[in-house]
């Protein structure tokens, strides 16, 4: 089995969250590359079984919803990278 890319994953984050994780997305969110990678990770799974978020967690659900726990943890070790 290959490793899951966090960087790759993190592509079709960018979008909204800026290429570093520097942007609140669309003024609502976090500025995730300020968040520690076991912060992410509890983000994510939360959003991903709807027990995180606020305004915008129904449409993170949709993004994260085929992520697997693999595919969590590379990108939260990528965005925890970018910041601080």
């Amino acid at each position: 089995m290959l490793a899951a890319d966090g960087a790759s994953l993190y592509t079709k984050c960018a979008g909204c969250h800026g290429s570093q994780g520097e942007k609140k997305a669309l003024g609502k969110s976090k500025v995730i590359n300020e968040m520690n990678q076991e912060d992410l990770i509890t983000a994510l799974n939360g959003y991903k079984d709807g027990s995180y978020g606020g305004a915008m967690k129904g449409l993170m659900r949709g993004q994260v919803s085929k992520l697997s726990v693999e595919d969590i943890t590379a990108i939260a070790q990528h965005i925890s990278k970018k910041g601080n």
